[in-house]
């Protein structure tokens, strides 16, 4: 297991290199650094892209796009999202009651026009979900959704505040993560540093992982948290990031609307690597061998931005959670007088 282990890594570095060589050879001379000599990560970044988290099954065996190639999935890709479109019918309107001004999915690719933001497997896809993760799946629908792990949850029973998906619930962000991941909207994070200590501050659900850089002991393994315990260190210029002890409460990942496994069994590492003075270069490994029949990593080039950060003050007069629950309750006196 662990000359299996060293493999899938040293996999893993090589895709990422030839992925990020021609960047970092050309601007590597650029990247500030702190007083104190490390990388300087400090800033808001960008992450917005509309470069899938996985590749497309009409793209299977293409890493990167022509210049036309990326022209044409653009535009279908921004058609394909405008909320102010009006055609589907009476509910599909209703489901874009957020029009085209609320969303922020961005409206580029990466640089390099990759195809997937999934850089290993090489195929740019989730692994399969182990056999034992897909009968706990199974298991879990068949006795009711609790505990609910899901951000999103499409048709959800709704008896209580406790069956809504985490994020309508503000408890986890689509995308604040970790790891963090191209979604909706508030696509910005902004890193703060110490010499002992990183601070990740997602717009998003407004919530703050503060990393200590100074070798101290993880948390004794029964004790779990919504994000994890984290522990940072630096590998020559690369900020390292590994999380544990994740709560049972959360999932071992999420897409916007897809949930896999439960956190308790995941080991996640990130990766932060300035590039230059305009690129942070942010990488994460799902290694869950609980859930996943193997280990996957993602690329996410960020962009440094000027604009602030708002705060995302989704608890306050959250009304989207009573109408939610009182939408619920009409459907069901509607259902009982149908009968």
């Amino acid at each position: 297991m662990p000359d299996q282990r060293a493999s899938v890594v040293r996999r893993i570095v090589e895709v990422v290199v030839v992925v990020c060589l021609p960047v970092v050879a050309a601007a590597q001379d650029e990247a500030p650094r702190t007083p104190w000599g490390t990388p300087d990560l400090g800033g808001i970044w960008d992450f917005r892209t509309i470069t899938p988290l996985e590749r497309p099954a009409a793209l299977e065996g293409k890493t990167v796009l022509t210049d036309e190639e990326a022209a044409a999935f653009t535009q279908q890709t921004i058609e394909g999202r405008n909320a102010d479109r009006r055609d589907g019918g009476a509910r599909r309107d209703i489901e874009r009651a957020y029009n085209e001004f609320w969303w922020d999915w961005g409206n580029d690719l990466t640089d390099d026009k990759r195809t997937s933001l999934i850089v290993d497997p090489l195929d740019g896809r989730l692994p399969s979900m182990t056999a034992e993760a897909q009968e706990r799946a199974r298991a879990k629908r068949a006795s009711g959704l609790r505990p609910v792990r899901g951000r999103v949850l499409i048709g959800s029973p709704a008896h209580g505040p406790e069956d809504l998906g985490l994020s309508e619930r503000c408890m986890l962000g689509f995308n604040s993560g970790p790891p963090m991941l191209p979604s909706a909207y508030n696509n910005n994070m902004q890193l703060f540093q110490t010499p002992d200590h990183v601070v990740i501050f997602s717009e998003m659900i407004h919530e703050a992982r503060v990393v200590p850089l100074d070798g101290r002991a993880p948390l004794p393994e029964e004790m779990r948290q919504w994000m994890g315990d984290a522990r940072g260190h630096w590998e020559g210029d690369t900020l390292v990031v590994e999380s544990r002890n994740y709560t049972a409460k959360t999932g071992s990942f999420y897409t916007i609307v897809g949930t896999f496994g439960s956190g308790e069994t995941l080991h996640l590492v990130e990766r932060f690597i300035r590039i230059d003075a305009g690129t942070l270069l942010y990488e994460f490994t799902i290694d869950d061998p609980a859930t996943f029949t193997q280990p996957f990593t993602a690329a996410i080039p960020m962009k440094r931005t000027e604009a602030p950060l708002f705060e995302y003050a989704c608890h306050e007069g959250n009304y989207g959670m009573t109408n939610l629950l009182t939408g619920a309750r009409v459907q069901e006196r509607e259902a009982v007088g149908s009968r």
